[in-house]
């Protein structure tokens, strides 16, 4: 079972939107399993600190490097071997492709940030992985963590209920997914494309890849960048579409 372990200072925000819809069936269907550990139970002293002034000075608190080493290493003692990830603004940008190798492991430990940061020190010495969701800053790493495990979890066999779905989806095969249309036929004087009308599943498949080759050029220059050196961001390595239904013989 893959299994989250999150980190943080506030764990009563878990699990939140991850206990909703699919993501939240799966949850308590044992599909997938979520532990959330507070850090300060960790902390120092009667009020369990867990942080203290920047050394050299400066604005905000720093999280201590003892405290937040104390929690890695309880999560990682509680379960199978996994990667520690520090979700932060100065990661690495998360990609679908690196979500994918998160999800075929056994999960993962996830340390929620919080005040200016986390000491250096055990960044280096747990070997923390630093991620973040885009050039942005939040008020803390849950929502991060959140978001980074929903992507995980709805790729796990079974959660989304159509194995197909993943597959079709942005940056799958390092394109934006192509635009969906269902009924009105007609929406305010604007008809479905004719070419999904017609039932001709070849011609659908091309129609949908040059739409997606479109809106990724016009939207996401370096992305369309990597997919004409034919490095896209996902790890499958071709655009495939939706098998068409079996034929109905009488």
């Amino acid at each position: 079972m893959w299994a989250a372990t999150v980190l943080t200072l506030y764990p009563e925000m878990f699990p939140g939107p991850l206990g909703q819809s699919l993501v939240g069936r799966a949850l308590g269907e044992g599909l997938w399993s979520l532990e959330v550990r507070n850090i300060r139970d960790f902390g120092h002293g009667k009020h369990r600190s867990v942080d203290d002034t920047p050394s050299g000075g400066g604005p905000g608190m720093v999280m201590r490097a003892d405290v937040a080493a104390a929690a890695i290493d309880a999560a990682r003692e509680s379960g199978p071997a996994r990667p520690a990830l520090y979700l932060t603004p100065r990661g690495a940008p998360l990609t679908q492709a690196r979500v994918r190798e998160l999800v075929a492991g056994s999960g993962v430990v996830l340390l929620c940030g919080r005040f200016e940061g986390l000491d250096e020190r055990v960044i280096e010495a747990r070997g923390l992985e630093e991620v973040s969701l885009g050039d942005f800053v939040l008020a803390g790493g849950e929502i991060a963590a959140m978001a980074l495990i929903e992507a995980a979890t709805r790729l796990i066999p079974g959660v989304l209920g159509a194995e197909d779905s993943p597959a079709e989806e942005s940056f799958e095969h390092g394109l934006l997914e192509y635009p969906h249309y269902t009924r009105p036929q007609i929406f305010e004087g604007r008809p479905v494309p004719d070419v999904l009308t017609r039932g001709n599943h070849k011609e659908i498949a091309a129609w949908r890849r040059a739409r997606a080759e479109a809106v990724t050029k016009a939207r996401r220059p370096d992305l369309w960048a990597l997919y004409e050196k034919g490095e896209p961001c996902g790890i499958r390595p071709a655009f495939q579409s939706r098998k068409p239904p079996p034929e109905n013989k009488k």
